[in-house]
Formats: structure tokens, C-alpha cells, sequence
């Protein structure tokens, strides 16, 4: 749990930190968009370029944004296997002819269809989970829920309590990593006391966290009272009439950076779907093999 890093800041300077984190904000909704749109390997290179070059330019150590990828590597792994097992392709013989294997054993197969496919699949859950961090990494929680909130802001219109949104989640990612932190020393104090937690069938593990998770969330609901008095107390009213320590205001390299990504996503559509039938975007769909 020490290496949960979703609601952590990484406080160095450079230029991703100082940038308005309403742009970031936009670029990430864009930058999902995207790779929800990639159909192949070649663009998922593409797309993992970028962010490695965005990573860099942070100045945030790869390694810790690829830890992130820990608390969703079984989901993606079986996420895969799953895949792979219940796809057939496109049949026996055109599998055999494209691809030249097929494996078949009950309601299980393995083919080239199904190795792609989920090939596919992984990196999507890979890249959706590494540019998020990325963001969050970079972006002070105050930050991020005043971005939300102006994201928001339209819905004022029929009253919706926009600013509640936002110090909901702005109070929801500093709590995170102190949550997690709470739960691994109550899991050190169980462990003093003989606790297993690395041992036995899943069924065990799951039964050994219960003396963890029952204490935690009574910790959980204390902290939130304590922080509800703390704010009566100071006479939170609800953002009525509230006023902005840091004014928000885009720069031209914001700007740029939201055009990058809005051209990125053009050129994905376009190398996807060739509308103009150009001959140069076969070279990123040319992995995309499929039996015919």
C-alpha cells in the first residue's frame, strides 16, 4: 500500500505542474477519448510515446507512474486471459489460413483473433490507467476540484450544487493515500498479534482482513466527522460568496498543449476510419491483421 500513488502529488517544478489544471483536466477527458478510439498496436505506440514524452517534460520519475499499475495488473492479466479463452475469431479454417494455428479445447480457444484482441485490450486498460495518474501526480487536489467545479460550472444553470462536487472530490483524493496508510499499519498491528495475510486460499485472505477493514472504516467515519466539525466551526457556508487565492488563467502553452491533443485525437479518427482513403495511414492499422 506504501506505493499507492492515485491522489499523491509529486511536488517538483515544471512546466506539466505550473500548467492550468483546467487544461489538464480537458486534455485527460480528450486523452481518454483517444485511446478508447485506438484499434491497434501502432497507435497504442504512438499514444505511449506521448506520454512517456509528457512524463519526462514533468519531470516525475517513470517508475513511480508506472506503480500505479499494480493495483489494476491482475484485472488487466485476466482481463486478457478471458479474452483469449472465449474468442474463436472468425472459425477454424480461416484462423488456421491467416494466422496459421488454432487451438480448441471444449468451450475454451486459442487463436490469433483472441491474441489480438486482448493484446488490444490490455494496453487500453494500461494506457487509460498511466495518464490519469499522470495527472493527478502533477495536479494539487485544491487544484483539481476547482478545475472540476468550472468543468461543471453550466450546471448552475439548474442548480446543481456544482462546488459541492468539487470539494467532494477534492476532500476524496487527500484522503486516499491517509486511508491507505491507516489500513497498512493496522495491518502491521494485526500481523504483531500472529495475523496471515500472505498465506492460505483467497476465501482466507478475505476472512483475515475483516479485523482490518471493520476498524478502518470506523476510522474512516470519524475522520469524517471530525472534518465536518472542523468546517462548521470555521463557518463553511457551502462556497456561498467564495473567493479564488489563485486565479485561474490559461496559458498560451496551455493552449497548445490542448490543441496537441485535440490534433492527436484527429489523427487517431483518421488513421481509424480513413475517411479520405489516404494510403499513408495503412502503416498504422497494418498490424491489424483479421481472417477474411
Amino acid at each position: 500500500m506504501k506505493d499507492v500513488v492515485f491522489g499523491q502529488i509529486y511536488p517538483v517544478d515544471s512546466p506539466v505542474h505550473r500548467a492550468d489544471p483546467r487544461a489538464k483536466l480537458l486534455i485527460m477527458i480528450v486523452y481518454i477519448v483517444t485511446v478508447v478510439f485506438v484499434p491497434s498496436f501502432m497507435l497504442y505506440a504512438v499514444l505511449a510515446l506521448v506520454l512517456l514524452a509528457v512524463t519526462l517534460m514533468s519531470r516525475v520519475p517513470p517508475l513511480k507512474v508506472l506503480r500505479s499499475l499494480k493495483a489494476i495488473i491482475v484485472l488487466a492479466i485476466v482481463t486478457f486471459i478471458f479474452t483469449v479463452l472465449l474468442n474463436d475469431g472468425a472459425g477454424k479454417e480461416k484462423e488456421l489460413e491467416t494466422f496459421g494455428f488454432f487451438v480448441n479445447f471444449g468451450p475454451f480457444y486459442i487463436c490469433g483473433s483472441g491474441l489480438l484482441s486482448g493484446g488490444r485490450i490490455m494496453c487500453r486498460i494500461i494506457l487509460l490507467i498511466l495518464g490519469p495518474t499522470l495527472v493527478t501526480l502533477t495536479t494539487t487536489p485544491v487544484d483539481m476540484a476547482d478545475a472540476v467545479e468550472w468543468l461543471l460550472t453550466p450546471l448552475k444553470l439548474i442548480r446543481v450544487p456544482v462546488h459541492a462536487f468539487g470539494m467532494i472530490m477534492s476532500i476524496a483524493l487527500r484522503m486516499i493515500p491517509t486511508l491507505f496508510e491507516e489500513a497498512q499499519r493496522m495491518m502491521n498491528a494485526q500481523k504483531a498479534r500472529g495475523a496471515c495475510f500472505d498465506h492460505g486460499n483467497i476465501f482466507k485472505r478475505a476472512g483475515a482482513l475483516i479485523p482490518v477493514l471493520i476498524p478502518l472504516f470506523v476510522s474512516a467515519f470519524k475522520r469524517a466527522g471530525d472534518l465536518a466539525d472542523a468546517m462548521e466551526s470555521r463557518c463553511y457556508n457551502g462556497g456561498k460568496g467564495k473567493t479564488r487565492m489563485k486565479v485561474l488563467r490559461f496559458s498560451a502553452g496551455d493552449v497548445f498543449a490542448m490543441l496537441f491533443f485535440a490534433a492527436l485525437l484527429f489523427f487517431v479518427l483518421v488513421c481509424t476510419y480513413n475517411w479520405w482513403n489516404w494510403g499513408w495511414t495503412e502503416f498504422f492499422r497494418m498490424d491489424m491483421i483479421e481472417p477474411v
